[in-house]
């Protein structure tokens, strides 16, 4: 299955550049302890799920880049192909001297409307390449202009074009010192209409990929390359196909390789009452779990602990909560490697921490006439608020 990348904003450019020179380098890595015909198998599944059947010395990146400043578009294209292993189509891309600052209203109000056509021209041209279209992998900030508002307009227009294509967002969530003023404003607007066009979420902290910068990798002077770099690595660790213990490529029961629940219940649905509540607090209840072991020394990992039922909540069995995916071929320099993927309570505290904030703001009305001059009006702010607390509060009864 292949799968169109569509990248939003500066974060979004930067780092989707950094997930496909992650990809190319794995390709044209150690093949670890798998056979030259899987080694070969697993070549030819990266290129179809990540790159067009173009007519090309290097591979061609199945990618849309949109950005209201050429300056970044410019350097990701330039940067990507000066890589002698894979480039963008210089065609696949939309920008306009036309910044729209950190303002997310403008994104989403203004420059969505106004560039819908063009850009989703670009996303139906990208999908018609594919010969069996898996869905879209999109990336964006939270805290930004245009990659958070115009990222959740994109997303609306995507589930509205392919309404039974697979869509998983991938979303970088602020510093908590702050990047901008209005981040906490952007990031609820964001996160609330994602939540509703989306299939799926996956959330990279900032504030934790810097610590694994700094005290893992002990990088002493951190830059967003770095931070981007590390983001590719776990992703591309995660999206690289995989094999079954009988051989042959494993595909999971969706075309994007995402086997996990991502999301609490619906609104409306019911949560049964009768779980246990005596965990500690600080323990994190998972909805489902996905662990990925690549490399040497495969089978003497016990996973029997990501099995054990107090992990999860009572009205799941953990037989179907959790999966493992291994592969003896290797991902990039590291001749074994282990990546998780959790649905768990985990973001519940930033995430509490961050409407908190938000709502502070919008009740002194603070930074207010930012939105509404846009059409964003104090009831679009009310109706996000109440859906992720809706969220929270799923989570918090897990």
């Amino acid at each position: 299955m292949s799968i169109v990348t569509v990248q939003l904003g500066q974060c979004g450019n930067q780092i989707g550049r950094e997930v496909f020179n992650a990809v190319c380098g794995d390709i044209h890595g150690t093949h670890g302890l798998c056979s030259k015909k899987e080694n070969d198998s697993y070549h030819d599944a990266c290129k179809e799920r990540f790159f067009s059947e173009e007519e090309s010395e290097v591979p061609v990146a199945r990618a849309v880049l949109v950005d209201m400043e050429p300056k970044v578009i410019s350097q990701t294209l330039s940067i990507a192909a000066r890589s002698g292993y894979w480039k963008y189509d210089d065609r696949s891309h939309f920008c306009q001297k036309q910044g729209s600052g950190n303002n997310w209203a403008n994104g989403y109000s203004v420059h969505g409307p106004r560039h819908k056509e063009v850009i989703m021209n670009l996303v139906q041209k990208e999908a018609e390449k594919c010969d069996r279209l898996g869905g879209f992998f999109t990336i964006t900030s939270m805290a930004g202009g245009t990659g958070s508002g115009l990222g959740a307009f994109v997303t609306q227009s995507l589930r509205d074009a392919f309404p039974t294509s697979f869509i998983l967002n991938h979303v970088i969530w602020p510093y908590g010192t702050g990047e901008v003023i209005v981040q906490n404003y952007n990031s609820v607007l964001t996160l609330s209409h994602l939540y509703q066009s989306a299939d799926a979420l996956l959330v990279h902290e900032n504030d934790v990929i810097h610590k694994i910068c700094a005290q893992l990798m002990n990088i002493k002077q951190i830059s967003f390359r770095d931070v981007n770099q590390v983001i590719a690595h776990q992703l591309g660790s995660v999206f690289q196909p995989t094999y079954t213990a009988e051989g042959g490529l494993h595909y999971s029961r969706n075309p994007l390789g995402i086997d996990w629940q991502v999301r609490p219940p619906r609104l409306g649905s019911s949560i049964p009452s009768s779980h246990s509540t005596n965990k500690p607090l600080y323990f994190n209840t998972s909805i489902a779990n996905l662990v990925i072991l690549r490399g040497k020394d495969l089978h003497s990992v016990d996973l029997g602990s990501f099995r054990d039922p107090s992990l999860y909540t009572s009205w799941l069995n953990p037989q179907d909560a959790f999966n493992a995916w291994k592969t003896p071929r290797a991902f990039n320099k590291y001749e074994k490697s282990a990546s998780l993927v959790s649905n768990s309570q985990f973001l519940l505290k930033p995430l509490d921490n961050v409407v908190g904030k938000a709502w502070n703001m919008f009740a002194s009305k603070a930074y207010i006439h930012q939105y509404t001059k846009f059409g964003i009006e104090e009831e679009d702010f009310l109706d996000s608020f109440t859906a992720l607390e809706q969220v929270i509060s799923s989570y918090t009864s897990l």
